[in-house]
């Protein structure tokens, strides 16, 4: 039930600031794809801590390029 939450919360990031925001991601897949994915595979307690992890590295000294869900 919280997973869906959270996954609704990263598609309506992804439909609504994400569409009309120049295109910045470091990573590939983006944070919000990545969190959908970490959500559906693990739930909202490991999945939302993979995506909160996600979004902390993403910064102009992190990394780039590609970082699969584990």
């Amino acid at each position: 039930m919280i997973a869906r939450l959270l996954i609704l919360l990263a598609r309506g990031w992804q439909i609504g600031p994400s569409a009309i925001l120049p295109p910045t991601c470091r990573y590939d897949p983006s944070c919000s794809a990545y969190a959908i994915t970490a959500l559906r595979r693990y739930g909202a307690m490991k999945g939302g801590w993979l995506a909160l992890k996600r979004i902390a590295r993403c910064h102009p000294w992190g990394g780039f390029g590609p970082d699969p869900v584990p």
